[in-house]
């Protein structure tokens, strides 16, 4: 499989060189040159698999022969020995042809354990096998900071340097990263919003001598494979389902568009899905995009969904760049015009077919708390904030009741514990291996959102020639 850069203007590479570049040179983002198709055979034949050999099925043509099947279900088998629940993500039934998936049930209770268990393997075996070492460096809004670094911790060959907005995650968020105290973790507090953490490492990725010579390497889901191993999931749900014989529907909390682009991903390869829809909070950029065909940047309201307060969506790029006939020199300029001015109108045809795709909603914080309290009065189950908003958007925006609908669990109840005992009066415990996390000391400088600053830092505290020995 090729990988071709959404700007067009980037070196075409394969899967080991696209999981180790992260971001493409020409500030684009790597997808593959096709999307392989399963037939309606195909879907069948994955029926009754386990979650770690279907994962291998569904994401073996991205991977081609840059790895043997040998060394990729052994570590496919590895990512996901560790998770709590003999189905991975498991499946529970609200209701009638309502469902929620589970995507909590890894190391770090959030759905980005999914992707980053494999992807931490994935790193390891190719540094290894090229007798090389990396500097990953990384933006959070909160749940993928902690995945990465739990994937990256203790890792001879990895340095990372995981960036989140001070005092905009939650408490359990911050102290899942901050109180990992491997010598190859950094944590930085950014003076400022998810945005300017994002912008943070895309300038590094841009600073070409400084990517070289720091061999700079990315986990966010700006990293391709971290896209193709959350398709698993939705593959995995369908099936359970009845697809192919029966069409499914996603609802997906998102802000930077990772996981529902992954959805995305699973249709165009074949997956019967029949509506995808988008649950957003205050900050609606995407929301905004569906109801008017305009990408407005706003000011982030910090919300009590803090891993949705985003204003520029990475990962939409990917699926503009399908929207404007994937022609990159195109897309390039209408990506530096909206950098520039803070908007991008696609027009009304491409707008038309971008809603033929979604369908968006969007949640305050009062309509957020109060979807928890309903849901844990009508079915006993305590959820969290972003998961709540998907479960509303996913009621409201739902086109056919015949067609079953899975709203994702993006999160555990207890990484968000005082918003859930505001809405219900309780209090959910955090899982056994992290009860004591209060207790647990913590490590993180702080520091201000300037490039030169964040670079120096990196310089200083990296195991890369040039940083420490």
């Amino acid at each position: 499989m090729d990988y071709v850069s959404t700007r067009g203007n980037a070196p075409v590479l394969d899967f080991e060189d696209v999981l180790l570049a992260g971001l493409a040179r020409d500030g684009g983002l790597y997808v593959p040159a096709y999307w392989p198709k399963f037939s309606a055979e195909d879907l069948r034949a994955m029926r009754g698999l386990s979650y770690p050999e279907l994962a291998v099925r569904v994401m073996k043509p991205f991977v081609g022969d840059s790895i043997s099947d040998e060394d990729f279900e052994r570590l496919v088998a590895r990512a996901y020995a560790g998770f709590d629940h003999d189905a991975v993500a498991p499946l529970k039934q609200l209701s009638h042809d309502f469902w929620l998936m589970e995507l909590f049930h890894g190391p770090t209770i959030a759905f980005k354990d999914y992707a980053l268990q494999l992807v931490g393997l994935l790193f390891d075996h190719f540094l290894t096998r090229r007798g090389e070492r990396v500097t990953i460096v990384g933006a959070t809004s909160g749940d993928t900071g902690s995945a990465a670094i739990e994937a990256c911790r203790d890792r001879e060959a990895i340095d990372i340097f995981v960036m989140f907005p001070e005092g905009r995650v939650s408490p359990v968020q911050q102290r899942q990263m901050t109180t990992v105290l491997s010598s190859n973790v950094h944590n930085l507090a950014v003076e400022g919003t998810f945005d300017d953490c994002q912008d943070l490492v895309k300038g590094m990725f841009a600073d070409e001598p400084f990517r070289d010579a720091m061999h700079l390497s990315a986990v966010n889901s700006i990293n391709w494979a971290r896209v193709m191993a959350q398709i698993v999931y939705y593959f995995h749900g369908a099936l359970s389902l009845g697809a192919p014989d029966r069409p499914v529907s996603f609802s997906v909390p998102t802000g930077n568009f990772g996981n529902v682009f992954a959805a995305y991903g699973a249709r165009k390869m074949g997956l019967p899905i029949d509506q995808l829809i988008i649950g957003s909070n205050s900050n609606d950029i995407l929301t905004r995009f569906f109801e008017t065909g305009t990408m407005s940047a706003r000011d982030v309201v910090p919300s009590m969904s803090p891993s949705m307060d985003i204003q520029i969506s990475s990962n939409f790029e990917r699926f503009l760049f399908d929207l404007y006939d994937r022609d990159g020199a195109a897309l390039s300029a209408v990506m530096q015009e909206f950098r520039r001015t803070g908007e991008l109108a696609v027009g009304a045809e491409r707008w038309s077919l971008a809603c033929e795709s979604f369908d968006a909603r969007r949640l305050d914080d009062a309509e957020t708390l109060a979807a928890i309290g309903a849901l844990h009065k009508s079915t006993g189950e305590l959820i969290d904030p972003h998961s709540a908003i998907g479960i509303v958007a996913g009621m409201e925006a739902r086109r056919r009741a015949d067609v079953p609908l899975v709203c994702l669990a993006t999160a555990h109840p207890a990484k968000f514990p005082d918003a859930v005992e505001k809405a219900t009066g309780k209090r959910p415990p955090l899982p056994t291996h992290m009860a004591d996390l209060f207790e647990r000391d913590e490590r993180f400088d702080k520091i201000g959102p300037s490039l030169q600053t964040v670079e120096q830092y990196v310089r200083e505290n990296s195991r890369i020639a040039g940083g420490k020995a």
